[in-house]
Parts: structure tokens; C-alpha cells; sequence
């Protein structure tokens, strides 16, 4: 048994348009119930004693979907980091919040928004929240090795180092009933513990959270020893 408790948790927000689909909703509805989701997640994360949370926001292929979702997705984002920037929460706890992709795919409001965001918590150091953002593991790794490049002998810690997230989730949890990582930190997540769940996204709760912990404590880890 696994008597470690998981001090880094990584989440796949998956099924926000699934779950508005059976309900009969336009898709940003399911889209704002996430973000509600994501809400409650603070508090649980903080009660629950989670050092680091590391949410899969937005990708690069999600970057693809129609200009109404994706500006949509964008305005969301917006209004929702603006509450954020001055939430009580993040700064009396002493949150450091991050934004973890290439931030240049981003509208400018946005992205100076996550960059002040950035810098206004910058010192704090009790928790961390990172938010994947126009993020792709494959298209960190390409922009790692254009760091490294020219370098004569590159070691794994060179490599993390240069990847726009060098800490590795102890746990990766993952809603709405797909089993794959989806181009999400590849190469961080190599003795991440993996935990499927069928729930959408935005049915998410405490009570779930607590179940994959308890999951992950029983779990034997060995690290391929």
C-alpha cells in the first residue's frame, strides 16, 4: 500500500459538451458548469491539503474547434481569471498560479491577463495552481529540445528544466469516460498514477476527489524498482 499522499494531482476537464448534450443545452452551457466545477475545486484542493493542481484547460487541438466555441472558450476564460486575479482565496493562502502553454495563441486580453496573474502571485509559494493553456505535450517537448539545442550532452533534468512544467504529477485524474492522455504532460506524467472516471467533468465533487486519493494511497508504487 501507498502511504504517500498525492502532494501534485493533475485533471483532465473532460465532458463539458457531453454533459450539456444530455441535457439537451447549448454546448457553453456545459462549458460554464465546468468553470463552476473548477470553482469548487479550489476549496476542496485546499481542505484536502493538494500542494499543486495541474488542470488541462485549453489545448492545441482544441484550438481547432469553430471560431463561435473557441471565442467563446476565450471570453469565458476572460471573465473568469479577472475574478481570479483578486479572489480573496489565491492570496490568503499565498496561491502561485501559472499558465502553462504557448500563451501566444492567445487574444491579447487574455494572455496579459494570465501574465498579470502570474507576476501578481509570483511570490507566493503555500499552493500552486497550474492552468494548461493553448498547451500540447508534443508541442512542449518541440520547444524544449530548441532550448537544448547545441547543448553537447542533455540530461533528463536538462530536459525537465527546459519543458514549460518541470514538476510531475503524482496522480492524473481524468473525467468523462476517455482512457487516454490526450497529448497531456508526456513526458512529466511517466510514474503519474492514471484514474479513469465516466463523470463528466462538470458532475465532478468532493466526495470524487477524496475516492481517487484514497485510490491513489492504495496503490503500490515502485517507480519501475
Amino acid at each position: 500500500m501507498n502511504e504517500q499522499y498525492p502532494k501534485h494531482i493533475a485533471i483532465i476537464l473532460d465532458g463539458n459538451r457531453r454533459f450539456a448534450k444530455a441535457r439537451n443545452l447549448p454546448s457553453f452551457k456545459g462549458h460554464e458548469a465546468g468553470a463552476d466545477t473548477v470553482e469548487k475545486l479550489l476549496d476542496w484542493a485546499k481542505e484536502l491539503n493538494v500542494k499543486e493542481l495541474t488542470l488541462y484547460t485549453l489545448s492545441t487541438e482544441n484550438l481547432k474547434r469553430t471560431k463561435e466555441e473557441v471565442d467563446y472558450l476565450f471570453k469565458l476564460m476572460k471573465k473568469w481569471f479577472d475574478k481570479l486575479k483578486n479572489d480573496k482565496r489565491v492570496h490568503e493562502n499565498k496561491v502561485k498560479v501559472r499558465f502553462v502553454g504557448e500563451l501566444s495563441l492567445l487574444p491579447k486580453d487574455l494572455r496579459d491577463l494570465c501574465l498579470e496573474i502570474e507576476n501578481k502571485t509570483s511570490s507566493y509559494n503555500n499552493y500552486i495552481i497550474n492552468f494548461c493553456i493553448a498547451y500540447g505535450g508534443r508541442l512542449e517537448l518541440l520547444e524544449a529540445i530548441k532550448k537544448l539545442k547545441g547543448k553537447k550532452e542533455i540530461t533528463e533534468e536538462d530536459v525537465s528544466k527546459a519543458l514549460w512544467l518541470s514538476s510531475e504529477p503524482d496522480m492524473i485524474i481524468r473525467t468523462g469516460g476517455v482512457k487516454r492522455l490526450s497529448n497531456f504532460l508526456p513526458w512529466q506524467s511517466v510514474y503519474s498514477e492514471f484514474i479513469f472516471l465516466e463523470k463528466m467533468w462538470p458532475e465532478f465533487t468532493k466526495h470524487d476527489l477524496i475516492a481517487c486519493i484514497d485510490e491513489f494511497k492504495s496503490r503500490k508504487r515502485n517507480f519501475g524498482k
